[in-house]
């Protein structure tokens, strides 16, 4: 246990460049209820489907072609908000220095579809990509400032966040969860939380979660990252972690002390964000064009999924698209 605490720490504090350029398709070494303001037409949001998302077009609009040609950030280079420290969803290996996952996958594959490769200054072939590291509580608000022009983060799609941002259709399907140490008599999101001490991540489902109902948990821990919600549990300083399903699967991963307890809550879909100023339309319909044929081929989706989750969470299949138009 104490092995698993100085890996998870240490790899939790693993630096990543604020920009930095990715060399390939794995990365590299830089690694409520509102209505969504994409367009007049646009539908408003259905807290029983808010994964509906705008028609895929493989068209380039005013934001494609505003990346292509800016100056005040790199020209022609997607730049994505990611995570370094989800294991399986985007995490920089300690041994090789290169960030990795299912959500830096997708990232990769976004990018090089729509805006290709280059050559850098030594001759390597790189996919036109810039990773930045975003807190969880920051992913809204580097958007909406526009520091990047997506969010690929194990971020969850709700009525709520598409006030503030646009969202591409689901990518994949969880729901919350609640880990914790195996020999704990938690058994699920339930009265066996009562008087528990719970980890969260600020401005994650998780928090909105627990603030509904906390069935009788005392004050949760609120951090900046989830993976910090592994090494407090890990330190005893919290007695679980609730957090999406595939997260968590990826932090038990790490840790073989520690299980996921009872049943996911409702589904809930992972998305794509990205700005909702109409001016910015063609960019969430390209991505959906690319993500509906990345959902199809065998060496998308399911390769990555073959790669990273399949061990921890059985045979899956990508959510089908909804479209509003």
């Amino acid at each position: 246990m104490a092995l698993a605490c100085v890996l998870t720490a240490a790899f939790a504090l693993l630096p990543l460049p604020r920009v930095s350029d990715s060399p390939s398709g794995v990365g590299g070494q830089g690694v409520a209820d509102a209505r969504q303001a994409l367009a007049p037409d646009a539908v408003a949001c259905d807290d029983k489907e808010p994964e509906v998302s705008l028609g895929p077009s493989p068209d380039a609009g005013a934001k494609i072609q505003e990346i292509n040609s800016r100056t005040d950030k790199p020209k022609g280079k997607l730049v994505v908000g990611i995570d370094q420290n989800s294991y399986l969803w985007g995490y920089r290996n300690p041994n090789t220095g290169e960030l990795e996952g299912f959500d830096i996958d997708l990232a990769t594959a976004i990018a090089k579809a729509i805006f290709g490769t280059s050559e850098d200054d030594k001759g390597v072939e790189r996919v036109n990509i810039v990773f930045r590291a975003v807190p969880t509580n920051q992913r809204i608000p580097m958007i909406k400032s526009g520091q990047v022009d997506m969010i690929v983060r194990t971020m969850t799609i709700s009525c709520k966040r598409k006030a503030d941002v646009a969202f591409s259709t689901a990518y994949f399907a969880t729901g919350q969860q609640v880990l914790a140490p195996e020999t704990s008599k938690i058994t699920g999101f339930d009265s066996s939380l009562e008087g528990k001490k719970l980890c969260v991540a600020s401005g994650s489902t998780a928090q909105g979660a627990l603030e509904d109902n906390d069935h009788g948990a005392d004050e949760p821990l609120v951090v900046a990252n989830q993976l910090d919600c592994l090494v407090r549990l890990q330190l005893g300083e919290v007695d679980g972690v609730v957090t999406d399903s595939a997260l968590a699967a990826g932090q038990a991963a790490q840790d073989p002390t520690v299980k996921l307890k009872g049943k996911p809550l409702a589904t809930e879909y992972y998305g794509i964000a990205m700005s909702n100023d109409p001016k910015a339309e063609d960019l969430v319909r390209r991505v959906n064009y690319e993500l509906d044929k990345w959902r199809k081929d065998p060496n998308g989706w399911q390769k990555s999924y073959g790669k990273w989750l399949a061990d921890d969470l059985g045979a899956a299949t990508p959510p089908k698209p909804k479209y509003s138009d």
